[in-house]
């Protein structure tokens, strides 16, 4: 199932929203720039490594990766192709902008950062051994999207599913779309433990979908605080 559009319209332009979604793609365009060894180094810098962090690794010393944490922020801005960057950007565009208007944009972009520093704390600890660089914004997207179903939860999703190349559009209620979707991301992470290679990061995924229902509620504007 893959996401047209929600029925909601921002009561305000989401201009924190369009600034997370324009740097991102700045920084995809830089990607395109450089070439495979300069890519590979720059991915290998600022992607997420577990491997790098492990107590067991004896490429460096642990103090020194304790100054070098930066990979578990900056790797929520890189991208792995232009597929990968535009799924990400839509879906954050579908359901960024209403839960940046009941946040406003300061508050929404640190649970933004955070939700996304908790999806890579989770997949460190879920494959703490692994050599392949995390990267993406989907973690930090998820804990938007958990924000989203508990505040819009029947607000209508309108999603794509084709069936035999012929497209077939319908609605659904946010809490169901999204609660099916965080169902696959459980059932894949609980699949790819003990693999080396899942190819996806679905252990960030949910760590951002978890961190985006533990905290939304502490970023809500006064106007719409709930208890």
């Amino acid at each position: 199932m893959f996401p047209i559009r929600d029925t909601i319209p921002a009561k305000r332009f989401p201009i924190m929203n369009w600034l997370i979604i324009i740097t991102n793609i700045a920084i995809f365009i830089y990607e395109l720039s450089l070439n495979d060894q300069q890519l590979g180094e720059f991915i290998g810098t600022y992607g997420l490594i577990p491997a790098k962090f492990s107590l067991f690794s004896h490429h460096d010393l642990w103090s020194a990766k304790l100054l070098s944490l930066s990979p578990f922020f900056t790797n929520m801005f890189l991208h792995s192709g232009w597929l990968h960057i535009i799924l990400n950007m839509w879906v954050l565009i579908i359901f960024g902008d209403n839960v940046e208007n009941r946040m406003g944009s300061f508050k929404y972009l640190a649970f933004y950062i955070i939700c996304g520093i908790a999806a890579s704390i989770s997949h460190y600890i879920l494959n703490i051994n692994s050599p392949i660089p995390a990267i993406g914004a989907s973690g930090a997207i998820a804990g938007v999207m958990a924000a989203y179903m508990f505040l819009f939860p029947f607000a209508k999703v309108v999603v794509l599913i084709p069936i035999l190349f012929i497209p077939l559009f319908f609605e659904l209620p946010s809490f169901v779309y999204i609660g099916i979707w965080f169902i696959m991301q459980l059932w894949s992470g609980a699949l790819s433990l003990g693999f080396k290679s899942a190819g996806i990061a679905f252990w960030a995924h949910i760590g951002g979908f978890l961190s985006g229902i533990i905290l939304y509620k502490f970023f809500l504007t006064k106007k719409y605080s709930i208890s």
